[in-house]
Protein backbone atom coordinates (compact mmCIF):
# COMPACT_ATOMS: atom_id res chain seq x y z
CA UNK A 1 0.00 0.00 0.00
CA UNK A 2 1.59 3.59 -0.94
CA UNK A 3 2.34 5.52 1.86
CA UNK A 4 0.42 8.50 3.05
CA UNK A 5 2.10 11.82 3.31
CA UNK A 6 4.31 14.02 1.21
CA UNK A 7 3.75 13.35 -2.88
CA UNK A 8 6.88 13.73 -5.04
CA UNK A 9 4.74 13.83 -8.16
CA UNK A 10 5.81 16.87 -10.34
CA UNK A 11 9.11 18.56 -11.19
CA UNK A 12 12.25 19.06 -9.45
CA UNK A 13 15.18 20.91 -10.50
CA UNK A 14 18.60 18.96 -9.49
CA UNK A 15 19.72 22.46 -9.11
CA UNK A 16 23.57 23.51 -9.55
CA UNK A 17 26.36 25.03 -6.92
CA UNK A 18 27.23 28.19 -7.69
CA UNK A 19 30.92 29.30 -6.81
CA UNK A 20 32.89 32.02 -7.28
CA UNK A 21 34.58 32.32 -10.16
CA UNK A 22 38.22 33.49 -8.18
CA UNK A 23 37.46 31.97 -4.84
CA UNK A 24 35.33 28.76 -5.69
CA UNK A 25 33.30 29.63 -2.42
CA UNK A 26 29.26 28.95 -2.63
CA UNK A 27 27.78 32.60 -4.16
CA UNK A 28 24.90 32.80 -2.08
CA UNK A 29 23.36 35.58 -3.40
CA UNK A 30 24.12 33.64 -6.90
CA UNK A 31 22.14 30.94 -5.15
CA UNK A 32 18.61 32.44 -4.41
CA UNK A 33 19.20 34.03 -7.54
CA UNK A 34 18.97 30.77 -9.25
CA UNK A 35 15.89 29.34 -7.07
CA UNK A 36 13.52 32.57 -8.39
CA UNK A 37 14.63 31.73 -11.80
CA UNK A 38 13.41 28.26 -11.53
CA UNK A 39 10.48 28.72 -9.00
CA UNK A 40 7.58 29.48 -10.66
CA UNK A 41 7.46 26.26 -13.23
CA UNK A 42 8.58 23.89 -10.74
CA UNK A 43 6.88 21.76 -7.61
CA UNK A 44 10.17 22.03 -5.05
CA UNK A 45 14.09 21.64 -5.64
CA UNK A 46 17.10 19.71 -5.11
CA UNK A 47 19.87 20.69 -3.48
CA UNK A 48 23.62 19.52 -3.55
CA UNK A 49 22.88 16.61 -5.59
CA UNK A 50 24.94 15.46 -8.49
CA UNK A 51 24.26 18.18 -10.77
CA UNK A 52 24.95 20.24 -7.68
CA UNK A 53 28.45 18.34 -7.00
CA UNK A 54 27.92 17.24 -3.49
CA UNK A 55 31.13 15.79 -3.29
CA UNK A 56 32.95 18.70 -3.07
CA UNK A 57 30.75 20.59 -0.79
CA UNK A 58 31.38 20.92 2.97
CA UNK A 59 28.72 19.60 5.48
CA UNK A 60 28.34 23.17 6.78
CA UNK A 61 27.70 24.16 2.89
CA UNK A 62 25.28 21.41 2.03
CA UNK A 63 23.74 22.51 5.18
CA UNK A 64 23.48 26.42 4.35
CA UNK A 65 22.25 25.40 0.75
CA UNK A 66 19.01 23.97 2.43
CA UNK A 67 18.32 27.12 4.82
CA UNK A 68 18.43 29.38 1.77
CA UNK A 69 16.22 26.83 -0.31
CA UNK A 70 14.03 26.98 2.79
CA UNK A 71 13.52 31.00 2.67
CA UNK A 72 13.11 30.97 -0.95
CA UNK A 73 10.46 28.08 -2.00
CA UNK A 74 7.85 28.56 0.44
CA UNK A 75 5.10 26.00 0.82
CA UNK A 76 7.08 24.54 -2.28
CA UNK A 77 9.57 21.52 -1.61
CA UNK A 78 12.92 21.10 -0.55
CA UNK A 79 14.76 18.17 -1.46
CA UNK A 80 18.00 17.87 0.41
CA UNK A 81 20.60 15.53 -1.20
CA UNK A 82 22.39 13.64 1.43
CA UNK A 83 24.92 11.22 -0.38
CA UNK A 84 28.04 10.20 1.01
CA UNK A 85 30.28 7.32 0.66
CA UNK A 86 29.90 6.44 4.45
CA UNK A 87 26.91 5.50 6.86
CA UNK A 88 27.58 8.22 9.91
CA UNK A 89 28.61 10.93 7.34
CA UNK A 90 25.26 10.55 5.45
CA UNK A 91 23.39 9.85 8.84
CA UNK A 92 24.89 13.13 9.48
CA UNK A 93 23.59 14.96 6.54
CA UNK A 94 20.16 13.87 6.99
CA UNK A 95 20.49 15.34 10.53
CA UNK A 96 21.47 18.41 9.70
CA UNK A 97 19.23 18.97 6.33
CA UNK A 98 16.03 18.01 8.84
CA UNK A 99 17.29 20.64 10.97
CA UNK A 100 17.78 23.15 8.04
CA UNK A 101 13.68 22.49 7.16
CA UNK A 102 14.13 19.98 4.44
CA UNK A 103 10.76 17.92 3.70
CA UNK A 104 12.74 15.13 2.38
CA UNK A 105 16.47 13.88 1.75
CA UNK A 106 18.03 12.18 -1.31
CA UNK A 107 20.62 9.71 -0.46
CA UNK A 108 22.69 8.03 -3.01
CA UNK A 109 23.90 4.45 -2.87
CA UNK A 110 27.38 4.23 -0.96
CA UNK A 111 30.35 4.61 -3.53
CA UNK A 112 33.99 3.54 -4.47
CA UNK A 113 33.40 0.88 -1.83
CA UNK A 114 31.22 -1.05 -2.38
CA UNK A 115 29.31 -2.76 0.43
CA UNK A 116 27.10 -6.46 -0.28
CA UNK A 117 23.80 -6.19 -0.89
CA UNK A 118 23.10 -6.29 3.05
CA UNK A 119 25.51 -3.54 3.50
CA UNK A 120 23.22 -1.43 1.60
CA UNK A 121 20.27 -2.07 3.05
CA UNK A 122 21.64 -1.44 6.78
CA UNK A 123 23.09 1.73 5.01
CA UNK A 124 19.51 3.13 4.14
CA UNK A 125 17.94 1.66 7.31
CA UNK A 126 19.84 3.51 9.82
CA UNK A 127 19.11 6.47 8.11
CA UNK A 128 15.91 6.33 7.62
CA UNK A 129 14.89 5.14 11.15
CA UNK A 130 17.59 7.46 12.98
CA UNK A 131 16.80 10.33 11.12
CA UNK A 132 12.57 11.17 11.46
CA UNK A 133 12.49 12.90 7.69
CA UNK A 134 11.05 11.70 4.41
CA UNK A 135 13.99 9.76 2.28
CA UNK A 136 14.48 8.92 -1.38
CA UNK A 137 16.39 6.46 -2.46
CA UNK A 138 19.01 7.37 -5.36
CA UNK A 139 20.48 5.40 -8.06
CA UNK A 140 22.91 6.19 -10.45
CA UNK A 141 25.62 3.94 -11.65
CA UNK A 142 27.44 5.63 -14.09
CA UNK A 143 28.95 7.62 -11.10
CA UNK A 144 28.36 4.46 -8.44
CA UNK A 145 30.03 1.62 -10.83
CA UNK A 146 26.74 -0.32 -9.26
CA UNK A 147 23.05 -0.24 -9.42
CA UNK A 148 20.90 -0.45 -6.03
CA UNK A 149 19.62 -3.91 -6.59
CA UNK A 150 15.78 -4.59 -6.97
CA UNK A 151 15.57 -6.81 -4.19
CA UNK A 152 17.32 -4.20 -1.84
CA UNK A 153 14.63 -1.70 -3.13
CA UNK A 154 11.76 -4.20 -2.58
CA UNK A 155 12.57 -4.49 1.08
CA UNK A 156 13.45 -0.76 2.17
CA UNK A 157 10.31 -0.10 0.31
CA UNK A 158 8.38 -1.16 3.34
CA UNK A 159 10.57 1.32 5.80
CA UNK A 160 7.54 4.16 6.86
CA UNK A 161 10.79 6.85 6.02
CA UNK A 162 11.07 5.69 2.49
CA UNK A 163 8.80 7.33 0.44
CA UNK A 164 10.42 7.15 -3.40
CA UNK A 165 13.39 6.15 -5.23
CA UNK A 166 15.23 8.20 -7.94
CA UNK A 167 16.46 6.34 -11.32
CA UNK A 168 19.64 8.10 -12.68
CA UNK A 169 20.61 5.34 -15.15
CA UNK A 170 18.12 5.82 -18.28
CA UNK A 171 17.97 2.06 -18.15
CA UNK A 172 14.10 1.50 -18.55
CA UNK A 173 14.35 -2.27 -18.13
CA UNK A 174 15.48 -1.37 -14.88
CA UNK A 175 13.10 0.99 -13.93
CA UNK A 176 10.16 -1.04 -15.15
CA UNK A 177 11.61 -3.39 -12.64
CA UNK A 178 11.17 -1.67 -9.89
CA UNK A 179 8.00 -0.35 -10.73
CA UNK A 180 7.12 -3.78 -11.04
CA UNK A 181 8.00 -4.78 -7.67
CA UNK A 182 7.64 -1.52 -5.74
CA UNK A 183 5.51 0.83 -7.40
CA UNK A 184 2.39 0.17 -5.09
CA UNK A 185 4.00 1.51 -2.07
CA UNK A 186 6.82 4.20 -3.45
CA UNK A 187 7.29 7.02 -6.00
CA UNK A 188 9.71 7.00 -8.34
CA UNK A 189 11.00 9.67 -9.77
CA UNK A 190 13.25 9.50 -13.45
CA UNK A 191 16.28 11.54 -13.56
CA UNK A 192 17.45 10.85 -16.12
CA UNK A 193 16.35 13.63 -18.56
CA UNK A 194 16.64 11.68 -22.17
CA UNK A 195 13.85 8.78 -21.24
CA UNK A 196 11.47 11.34 -19.41
CA UNK A 197 8.35 10.74 -21.69
CA UNK A 198 9.06 6.18 -21.82
CA UNK A 199 9.56 6.72 -18.07
CA UNK A 200 6.16 8.55 -17.35
CA UNK A 201 4.46 6.05 -19.56
CA UNK A 202 5.99 3.41 -17.77
CA UNK A 203 4.88 4.61 -14.53
CA UNK A 204 6.89 7.17 -12.76
CA UNK A 205 5.34 9.55 -10.44
CA UNK A 206 7.49 12.40 -11.77
CA UNK A 207 11.29 14.08 -12.30
CA UNK A 208 14.22 15.45 -10.73
CA UNK A 209 16.49 16.52 -13.39
CA UNK A 210 19.14 18.79 -14.12
CA UNK A 211 17.72 20.37 -17.20
CA UNK A 212 14.73 21.33 -15.15
CA UNK A 213 16.68 24.69 -14.08
CA UNK A 214 17.03 25.30 -18.10
CA UNK A 215 13.49 24.99 -19.49
CA UNK A 216 11.60 23.27 -16.68
CA UNK A 217 7.99 24.85 -18.24
CA UNK A 218 8.71 21.85 -21.10
CA UNK A 219 8.36 19.36 -18.21
CA UNK A 220 5.43 20.77 -16.85
CA UNK A 221 4.10 20.71 -20.29
CA UNK A 222 5.18 17.13 -20.81
CA UNK A 223 3.74 15.88 -17.60
CA UNK A 224 0.27 17.43 -18.41
CA UNK A 225 -0.21 15.87 -21.72
CA UNK A 226 0.96 12.68 -20.22
CA UNK A 227 -1.77 12.47 -17.63
CA UNK A 228 -4.16 13.96 -20.18
CA UNK A 229 -2.78 10.70 -22.65
CA UNK A 230 -1.71 12.86 -25.35
CA UNK A 231 1.59 10.82 -26.00
CA UNK A 232 2.39 12.41 -29.73
CA UNK A 233 2.98 15.62 -28.74
CA UNK A 234 4.61 14.82 -25.28
CA UNK A 235 6.85 13.08 -27.98
CA UNK A 236 7.12 15.82 -29.63
CA UNK A 237 8.58 18.12 -26.55
CA UNK A 238 10.75 15.35 -25.10
CA UNK A 239 12.35 15.72 -29.02
CA UNK A 240 12.45 19.80 -29.56
CA UNK A 241 14.55 19.23 -26.07
CA UNK A 242 16.85 15.98 -26.83
CA UNK A 243 19.91 17.04 -27.97
CA UNK A 244 20.57 19.04 -24.19
CA UNK A 245 19.02 16.62 -22.47
CA UNK A 246 21.56 14.32 -23.73
CA UNK A 247 24.57 16.80 -23.12
CA UNK A 248 23.06 17.36 -19.39
CA UNK A 249 23.41 13.64 -19.28
CA UNK A 250 26.93 13.49 -20.64
CA UNK A 251 28.70 16.14 -19.10
CA UNK A 252 28.00 15.67 -15.22
CA UNK A 253 28.81 17.58 -12.42
CA UNK A 254 26.79 20.70 -13.67
CA UNK A 255 29.08 21.54 -15.84
CA UNK A 256 27.46 21.97 -19.29
CA UNK A 257 24.16 23.19 -17.11
CA UNK A 258 26.30 25.84 -15.75
CA UNK A 259 27.71 26.98 -19.00
CA UNK A 260 23.56 27.22 -20.10
CA UNK A 261 22.84 28.93 -17.43
CA UNK A 262 25.38 31.58 -17.53
CA UNK A 263 24.62 31.95 -21.45
CA UNK A 264 21.05 32.56 -20.34
CA UNK A 265 21.96 35.68 -18.03
CA UNK A 266 21.48 33.38 -15.01
CA UNK A 267 24.74 33.35 -12.96
CA UNK A 268 25.68 29.98 -12.08
CA UNK A 269 29.22 30.18 -10.85
CA UNK A 270 32.15 28.06 -12.28
CA UNK A 271 32.58 24.23 -11.00
CA UNK A 272 34.74 23.38 -8.23
CA UNK A 273 37.78 21.99 -8.91
CA UNK A 274 38.98 19.41 -10.49
CA UNK A 275 35.91 20.05 -12.92
CA UNK A 276 36.17 22.72 -15.74
CA UNK A 277 33.70 24.32 -17.50
CA UNK A 278 36.09 24.67 -20.55
CA UNK A 279 39.49 23.91 -21.92
CA UNK A 280 38.75 20.38 -20.82
CA UNK A 281 35.94 18.85 -19.49
CA UNK A 282 33.14 20.84 -22.08
CA UNK A 283 34.56 21.33 -25.60
CA UNK A 284 34.01 24.73 -27.43
CA UNK A 285 31.49 22.38 -30.15
CA UNK A 286 29.54 21.77 -27.13
CA UNK A 287 29.50 24.89 -25.89
CA UNK A 288 28.59 26.38 -29.08
CA UNK A 289 25.66 23.25 -29.46
CA UNK A 290 24.04 24.61 -26.39
CA UNK A 291 24.06 28.09 -27.58
CA UNK A 292 22.54 26.95 -31.03
CA UNK A 293 20.20 24.88 -29.08
CA UNK A 294 18.97 27.53 -26.21
CA UNK A 295 18.21 29.81 -29.34
CA UNK A 296 16.33 27.23 -30.81
CA UNK A 297 14.15 27.23 -27.45
CA UNK A 298 13.75 31.04 -27.04
CA UNK A 299 16.22 30.98 -23.80
CA UNK A 300 19.11 33.39 -25.32
CA UNK A 301 18.61 35.94 -28.48
CA UNK A 302 19.53 34.53 -31.59
CA UNK A 303 22.81 35.68 -32.50
CA UNK A 304 22.86 36.46 -36.52
CA UNK A 305 25.27 35.01 -38.63
CA UNK A 306 24.24 37.17 -41.56
CA UNK A 307 26.03 35.53 -45.28
CA UNK A 308 24.59 35.06 -48.45
CA UNK A 309 24.90 31.95 -50.70
CA UNK A 310 27.14 32.79 -53.72
CA UNK A 311 25.61 34.32 -56.48
CA UNK A 312 25.95 35.60 -60.21
CA UNK A 313 28.10 34.40 -62.83
CA UNK A 314 29.08 30.55 -62.07
CA UNK A 315 32.18 30.95 -63.55
CA UNK A 316 33.26 33.93 -62.01
CA UNK A 317 32.66 31.82 -57.86
CA UNK A 318 36.23 30.95 -57.98
CA UNK A 319 38.18 33.97 -57.10
CA UNK A 320 39.39 32.63 -54.03
CA UNK A 321 41.25 30.25 -56.48
CA UNK A 322 42.50 32.87 -58.42
CA UNK A 323 40.76 31.71 -61.42
CA UNK A 324 38.67 34.12 -63.37
CA UNK A 325 35.81 33.49 -65.56
CA UNK A 326 38.28 34.05 -68.92
CA UNK A 327 40.33 31.38 -67.56
CA UNK A 328 38.41 28.92 -67.08
CA UNK A 329 36.75 28.91 -70.19
CA UNK A 330 40.23 29.44 -72.04
CA UNK A 331 41.32 26.41 -70.40
CA UNK A 332 37.71 24.43 -71.16
CA UNK A 333 37.52 23.99 -66.91
CA UNK A 334 34.13 22.70 -66.24
CA UNK A 335 31.80 24.09 -63.62
CA UNK A 336 28.48 23.11 -61.83
CA UNK A 337 26.42 24.19 -58.74
CA UNK A 338 24.17 22.41 -56.63
CA UNK A 339 21.71 23.61 -54.11
CA UNK A 340 20.11 21.43 -51.49
CA UNK A 341 18.48 21.11 -48.37
CA UNK A 342 15.94 23.38 -46.37
CA UNK A 343 16.56 26.06 -43.26
CA UNK A 344 20.14 25.83 -41.83
CA UNK A 345 20.87 22.61 -43.56
CA UNK A 346 20.67 24.39 -46.88
CA UNK A 347 23.86 23.83 -48.90
CA UNK A 348 25.44 25.58 -51.80
CA UNK A 349 28.10 23.57 -53.57
CA UNK A 350 30.34 25.17 -56.62
CA UNK A 351 32.30 22.47 -58.49
CA UNK A 352 35.37 23.11 -60.85
CA UNK A 353 36.63 20.42 -62.52
CA UNK A 354 39.88 20.04 -65.27
CA UNK A 355 43.29 18.56 -65.89
CA UNK A 356 46.03 18.95 -63.47
CA UNK A 357 48.22 20.72 -66.34
CA UNK A 358 45.41 23.66 -66.02
CA UNK A 359 45.59 26.77 -63.82
CA UNK A 360 43.01 24.31 -61.91
CA UNK A 361 45.86 22.00 -61.06
CA UNK A 362 47.92 24.97 -59.91
CA UNK A 363 45.61 26.27 -57.30
CA UNK A 364 44.61 22.71 -56.16
CA UNK A 365 48.52 22.62 -55.46
CA UNK A 366 48.20 26.21 -54.11
CA UNK A 367 45.51 24.88 -51.65
CA UNK A 368 47.47 22.49 -49.94
CA UNK A 369 50.64 24.25 -49.66
CA UNK A 370 49.22 27.46 -48.51
CA UNK A 371 45.66 26.98 -46.92
CA UNK A 372 43.26 30.12 -46.41
CA UNK A 373 43.33 30.53 -42.73
CA UNK A 374 39.96 29.50 -41.04
CA UNK A 375 38.87 27.77 -44.35
CA UNK A 376 41.41 24.81 -44.81
CA UNK A 377 40.85 23.03 -47.51
CA UNK A 378 40.52 18.76 -47.42
CA UNK A 379 41.28 16.21 -49.71
CA UNK A 380 37.83 14.58 -50.01
CA UNK A 381 38.32 10.38 -48.92
CA UNK A 382 35.74 7.99 -48.95
CA UNK A 383 37.24 6.01 -46.05
CA UNK A 384 40.66 6.22 -44.38
CA UNK A 385 43.31 5.57 -46.82
CA UNK A 386 40.65 5.73 -49.80
CA UNK A 387 41.06 8.98 -51.79
CA UNK A 388 38.48 9.35 -54.34
CA UNK A 389 39.09 9.73 -57.98
CA UNK A 390 39.03 12.60 -59.59
CA UNK A 391 41.07 13.72 -56.21
CA UNK A 392 39.11 16.82 -55.36
CA UNK A 393 39.19 19.18 -52.91
CA UNK A 394 36.59 20.31 -50.14
CA UNK A 395 36.87 24.24 -49.63
CA UNK A 396 34.36 26.05 -47.26
CA UNK A 397 33.53 29.19 -48.63
CA UNK A 398 32.77 30.93 -44.60
CA UNK A 399 35.50 31.22 -42.43
CA UNK A 400 35.17 28.31 -39.21
CA UNK A 401 34.16 30.05 -36.32
CA UNK A 402 34.11 27.42 -34.10
CA UNK A 403 35.04 23.27 -34.00
CA UNK A 404 31.04 22.43 -34.00
CA UNK A 405 31.24 24.36 -37.70
CA UNK A 406 34.20 22.82 -38.27
CA UNK A 407 33.36 19.42 -37.96
CA UNK A 408 30.39 20.00 -39.34
CA UNK A 409 32.15 20.81 -42.60
CA UNK A 410 35.05 18.19 -41.91
CA UNK A 411 32.56 15.20 -41.15
CA UNK A 412 29.12 14.93 -42.91
CA UNK A 413 30.03 17.21 -45.93
CA UNK A 414 33.23 15.89 -46.36
CA UNK A 415 31.88 12.02 -46.28
CA UNK A 416 28.51 13.09 -48.49
CA UNK A 417 30.67 14.57 -51.15
CA UNK A 418 32.63 11.81 -51.13
CA UNK A 419 29.79 9.84 -51.60
CA UNK A 420 28.49 11.61 -53.94
CA UNK A 421 31.59 11.28 -56.20
CA UNK A 422 31.75 8.02 -56.22
CA UNK A 423 28.16 7.02 -56.76
CA UNK A 424 28.65 9.58 -59.79
CA UNK A 425 31.46 7.36 -61.21
CA UNK A 426 29.47 4.39 -60.47
CA UNK A 427 26.35 5.96 -62.74
CA UNK A 428 28.39 7.21 -65.45
CA UNK A 429 27.84 10.87 -64.47
CA UNK A 430 30.91 11.13 -64.01
CA UNK A 431 32.81 10.04 -66.55
CA UNK A 432 35.50 7.41 -65.92
CA UNK A 433 38.16 9.37 -67.90
CA UNK A 434 37.67 12.48 -65.44
CA UNK A 435 39.60 10.11 -63.05
CA UNK A 436 42.91 11.61 -63.72
CA UNK A 437 41.69 15.22 -63.74
CA UNK A 438 41.13 17.36 -60.38
CA UNK A 439 38.13 18.90 -58.67
CA UNK A 440 37.78 21.71 -56.14
CA UNK A 441 34.37 22.13 -54.37
CA UNK A 442 33.35 25.43 -52.47
CA UNK A 443 31.13 24.52 -50.01
CA UNK A 444 28.67 26.93 -48.58
CA UNK A 445 27.05 25.10 -45.14
CA UNK A 446 24.99 27.62 -42.63
CA UNK A 447 27.03 28.43 -39.69
CA UNK A 448 24.26 27.40 -37.46
CA UNK A 449 23.76 23.72 -38.86
CA UNK A 450 23.01 21.28 -36.14
CA UNK A 451 21.40 18.05 -38.08
CA UNK A 452 23.74 16.38 -39.24
CA UNK A 453 22.13 13.59 -40.76
CA UNK A 454 20.18 16.00 -42.76
CA UNK A 455 23.50 17.83 -43.93
CA UNK A 456 25.41 14.83 -45.08
CA UNK A 457 22.24 14.38 -47.14
CA UNK A 458 22.05 17.78 -48.18
CA UNK A 459 25.64 17.56 -49.21
CA UNK A 460 25.25 14.46 -51.28
CA UNK A 461 22.02 16.07 -53.28
CA UNK A 462 23.95 19.19 -54.33
CA UNK A 463 27.17 17.44 -55.28
CA UNK A 464 25.05 14.97 -57.26
CA UNK A 465 23.60 18.46 -58.86
CA UNK A 466 26.80 19.93 -59.38
CA UNK A 467 28.80 16.78 -61.28
CA UNK A 468 25.68 16.42 -63.52
CA UNK A 469 25.75 20.11 -64.50
CA UNK A 470 29.37 20.12 -64.87
CA UNK A 471 29.66 17.05 -67.14
CA UNK A 472 26.55 17.80 -68.88
CA UNK A 473 24.57 14.65 -67.50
Amino acid sequence: MRKEGLSLKGVFPALVTPFARQTEALDEEAFRALIRHALPNVDGVVTSGTTGEFPYLTREEQRRMVVIAREEVGDKLVIAGCGASGTAQALALAADAKDAGADAVLVVTPYFLHPSDKGLYQHYYDIATQVDIPLILYNIPQVMDAYLPRTVVEDLADLPNVIGLKDSSGNLTYTMELLEFAGDRIDFLIGHDEVVVSALAGGVTGMILASAQIYPEVWQEVMRLMDAGNLVEARALQRKVQKLSRIFCRYGGGVAVKAALNMMGVDAGVPRRPLKSAGGALLHETRAEIQLELEKLGKIETQDFPFDYPTGDLAGRFGDLELSAEAIHAHGLRVGSGVAGEGVERVQLDLIAGGKDTPLGDAYALQLTYPLHGREALTTILEPGLTVRPSTLLLPTLPQKNLRQANMIYGPAQAALARAIVDALEAGTLPAAAQNDVMVVLATVHPKALDRHALYHSVYDAAQAAVAQAFGA
